[in-house]
């Protein structure tokens, strides 16, 4: 039908940045930054069905995310893209549920 794609932009607070920086400088792993990509993706992929089906689409296929970090003047941002193709299906209905 058509390319649909969905943009979620969060803000890294100072907390994050610097839970993110000590397991950097330690190992480990940041459950704090894992919860904040975890619903940077929900967020977008809900947007990404919305789309999909104000278009009268049934799925949307070849899905793509794109994770990029904007940072500057001491601000962090966290900007996810979600891209993919919104199709129908022949006796599908039930894409939203």
């Amino acid at each position: 039908m058509d390319i649909v794609t969905a943009e979620v932009v969060i803000g890294m607070h100072l907390f994050k940045d610097i839970a993110g920086a000590f397991r950097d400088a330690f190992g480990g792993r940041s459950q704090t930054m894992q919860h904040g990509l975890r619903d940077a993706r929900k967020a977008a992929l809900k947007e990404l069905r919305l789309e999909a089906l104000a278009l009268g689409a049934d799925a949307v296929v070849g899905l793509d995310l794109d994770y990029s970090e904007i940072s500057g003047g001491g601000k962090s941002m966290l900007f996810l893209v979600a891209s993919g193709t919104a199709v129908t299906l022949s006796g599908s209905s039930d894409f939203g549920s």
